[in-house]
Order: structure tokens, then C-alpha cells, then sequence
């Protein structure tokens, strides 16, 4: 991987944390002053683990793990989600711009084929510079932007030349859907725009002779139960407007929660997805002539797939 000696800070004009426009939220807050917007972050950085993880796609994790960083908080509040703790529990350790770059270098030396940083956007200004500092200092690797789909294009456009791979979700088509499950009636808006950016950005997937991503964009979708329509809208959508300039990644992984069953109108979600309903989303791919995708197999639905964020790395 060559270095990015040309990269410079970005142009953040427009965009800040004070008062906070970094998401479609708009939540206006002044965090400086220790203000709260939705996604439940101040000025200080929160992770809830920094580790080598072996479960992301083979292109990403490889044999020697991904670089993970898992930032706390979240700007939506999926009902489902599997990282709770972190997304909407409060759970996570305080950590400096400056200790990140150095998490960075750390996970680098321990044989990382990447950074992976995991629901990044509400502390993008921080993670930008932590990244520009670290490469001064002999960060190599590529740096991934594993996000929800639920951000700004502004915001993603300003990540040339820091972003090498964008492996982010596309969870809803159906607004219906996403407002219900994830407090966002928008989602499917704000993450067509982004979307678009993120190609633009990434360009043509590029792989190294170890068949590990250097640049390109995976966009996961988790299937839900009942909602074969949703994933396939999802699946038509992206193939439609990238073809194979993306890669997909159909996940039938969803984990029924307790929480989740406990919650009004979300009683649907209280099981896993099926072999049928996930073969017929796979099926559904094939037809429309899909190639560059990953599909899950075997009993991927389990709670010890779920990492432990003790603060682990930070």
C-alpha cells in the first residue's frame, strides 16, 4: 500500500461539531460545552474496543484480522442492534486524538491488514486528524469507513485522500421501515447520497495479490426477518446504479435480542432469519446477474459473535 504523503487536513468549511452538523440530523447542539445530540456524543472520544477481528469479509479481515476500532455511540437507534452497549449504553473508554493515532500504529505492528474504524461519523474531525498524524509517523495500511449508510455526502466527500475502502451498511429502502426500526424516515435518502459519494470516492474495486481490498466500496445489508422485499429493493437498487463497482454483502446474521422482543411493535424481530428467506434474497441476487458479492454460511446468528467491549486496545 502506498502512502498517502500528498494528504492533507481537510476542508471542513461548513461542517463542525459546535454547534454539531455532522449528520443528517442536524442536531445544532454545542458539544464544546459538553451538549448531547442524538447520537450521545460530547467533544471527548469513546471507544469500546481496539482489536484484531477476524469476522469481517475474507477481503478485509484476511488471515491476520482487521484493525477495529469501535467508537461509542451511534445516530440511529436500530432496535436490533448487536452493539448496544456502546451504540446507545454509554459504555466506552475516553481516549485522546493523540493515543488514537497511536492505537492506529499499534494495530499496525500487531499485523493488521487495515483500519477499520466502526461508526466513525460523529467523531470524523477527530479520526481525520488521529489518521493524518499516524501516517506521518508510519501508518501504511488502508483505512476503512465501516458506517451505518447514515451519513452526509459533505462529509464523506472531505474524506479523499483518507479513506481508502468504504464498507458500509444499506439497511432500508422502505422509509416506512427505517422509521420504525431505526428512528430515521430519511435513511434510505441520505444513504443513496452518500452512497454515490463513497463510489465516486473509492473508484473501482482494487485488490493486492493476497486478494486483500486496497480501495473499492462493500455495501452490507443485514436481512431481517419478514423483510425479504426490503432486502431485495435494497439489492436491485445497488446493482442497478453501481453494477460491479461495488461489492455486496448479504448478511443473514441478525440475532434476535431479548430487548428486541420486549419492544411494541417490533415482535417480528423476535426470531432468526430463516435458511429459505436467505437463500431466496441470495437467489434473488444471482437473477439479476450479481457477481461481486459475499454471503454468509453456516449458523452465523449467535450472540458469541458479538465482541466484548471492555475497552479493550484504547
Amino acid at each position: 500500500m502506498e502512502s498517502n504523503e500528498g494528504s492533507r487536513t481537510p476542508d471542513w468549511s461548513g461542517l463542525q461539531n459546535n454547534p454539531c452538523n455532522l449528520c443528517p440530523r442536524n442536531c445544532m447542539v454545542n458539544r464544546r460545552e459538553g451538549q448531547r445530540g442524538f447520537c450521545g456524543a460530547d467533544e471527548r472520544i469513546f471507544l469500546g474496543r481496539a482489536a484484531l477481528h477476524m469476522w469481517e469479509e475474507p477481503c478485509i479481515s484476511g488471515r491476520s484480522g482487521s484493525g477495529t476500532v469501535f467508537f461509542s455511540g451511534c445516530n440511529l437507534r436500530c432496535v436490533y442492534c448487536q452493539n448496544y452497549e456502546i451504540s446507545a449504553g454509554g459504555k466506552g473508554k475516553q481516549v485522546t486524538k493523540e493515543r488514537l493515532a497511536e492505537i492506529f500504529l499499534e494495530l499496525q505492528e500487531k499485523g493488521a491488514a487495515n483500519i477499520n474504524l466502526i461508526t466513525p461519523d460523529h467523531y470524523i474531525l477527530e479520526v481525520a486528524q488521529a489518521v493524518l498524524w499516524a501516517r506521518a509517523k508510519g501508518l501504511r495500511i488502508p483505512i476503512v469507513y465501516n458506517g451505518s449508510g447514515y451519513e452526509k455526502s459533505e462529509v464523506i466527500r472531505r474524506l479523499d485522500g483518507i479513506v481508502d475502502i468504504f464498507l458500509t451498511d444499506f439497511k432500508y429502502m422502505d422509509s416506512a421501515l427505517a422509521q420504525k426500526y431505526s428512528s430515521a424516515p430519511d435513511y434510505p435518502e441520505a444513504a443513496k447520497v452518500s452512497l454515490e459519494e463513497m463510489v465516486r470516492l473509492a473508484g473501482e474495486p482494487f485488490f493486492d495479490e493476497r486478494g486483500m481490498m486496497q480501495k473499492g466500496v462493500i455495501v452490507r445489508h443485514l436481512l431481517l426477518p419478514g423483510h425479504k422485499k426490503n432486502a431485495k429493493d435494497v439489492i436491485r437498487y445497488v446493482y442497478e446504479t453501481y453494477g460491479d463497482r461495488v461489492y455486496l454483502s448479504l448478511m443473514n446474521q441478525y440475532t434476535p435480542f431479548d430487548r428486541v422482543k420486549e419492544i411494541p411493535g417490533a415482535q417480528e424481530l423476535g426470531r432468526k432469519v430463516t435458511r429459505r428467506e436467505y437463500e431466496a434474497v441470495v437467489d434473488y441476487a444471482i437473477s439479476l446477474g450479481v457477481k461481486n458479492a459475499f454471503i454468509q454460511e453456516g449458523d452465523v446468528a449467535k450472540e458469541s459473535f458479538v465482541p466484548e467491549f471492555e475497552g479493550e486496545g484504547g
